[in-house]
Formats: C-alpha cells, sequence, structure tokens
C-alpha cells in the first residue's frame, strides 16, 4: 500500500487548524511547566518540622516530577506531530499507512496510529 500525503487526506485549511492546534498546546505546557508555584515545589528546601511535612513535601515533589515527566513527553509527540506535518506525512498511521480518522485527529492531533493500530498497539497517549 503506498504511503499516502496529507495533501491526499487533509485540505490544507484542516493542516492548519491542527498546526495551531498543536502549537498552543505545547505553549500551554511549556507555560504549566515554567509555574513559579511549580518552580516553588523544586527550589524549596528548607527542613521540614516533622514526618507528616516530609511526607507531604516528598509527595508534592513527587507529583511535580510526574507530571513534569509527562508534559515532556507530550512535547516530544506534539513536536513529533508537527515534523510530520512539515513532512507531509501527518494524518497517516505510523503501522497501516492509512489515514486517521479526522474525529481521533480532532481528539489527539498527536496521535502516531488509526484506532485500530493503537488497540494492537497499547498505550493510549498516542
Amino acid at each position: 500500500m503506498p504511503k499516502m500525503t496529507i495533501t491526499k487526506q487533509l485540505t490544507k485549511a484542516r493542516i492548519g487548524h491542527y498546526r495551531q492546534v498543536l502549537e498552543d498546546k505545547a505553549a500551554e505546557l511549556r507555560n504549566t511547566m515554567l509555574t513559579p508555584a511549580s518552580a516553588n515545589i523544586v527550589a524549596r528546601r528548607e527542613e521540614p518540622v516533622d514526618m507528616a511535612d516530609l511526607s507531604t513535601q516528598s509527595h508534592e515533589e513527587w507529583l511535580f516530577l510526574n507530571r513534569n515527566s509527562i508534559d515532556m513527553s507530550l512535547l516530544r509527540q506534539i513536536k513529533d506531530a508537527l515534523r510530520r506535518i512539515d513532512d507531509n506525512t501527518y494524518g497517516s498511521c505510523h503501522a497501516c499507512e492509512t489515514p486517521i480518522s479526522t474525529k481521533r485527529l480532532e481528539a489527539v492531533p498527536w496521535a502516531n496510529y488509526c484506532v485500530t493500530c493503537q488497540e494492537k498497539h497499547g498505550s493510549w497517549n498516542n
């Protein structure tokens, strides 16, 4: 099956729409990661007064690091989707090379797989 390009499956207007959605989401993630509240969790170096304080502080740091890791992963997926737009391969499933439905792209604009292949692949984050 020949690899389809975005020009055959999506209009330029739709591609522009997806590019804007991806760029907006990337900016939102970057801003969230740079908020002063987030920085305070990492910058705080005071010694906890008791074990409850230590537990709370450790949990907050774990949440921050976990959230940051998820955000970085999503930023990579968005960057890859923007590269696929530039390469004219956006909207094609990585596994079967069929077009990814517009309904799926609206829900997950950084999607690599069509729904069928995603179910086979596993993780629903891309």
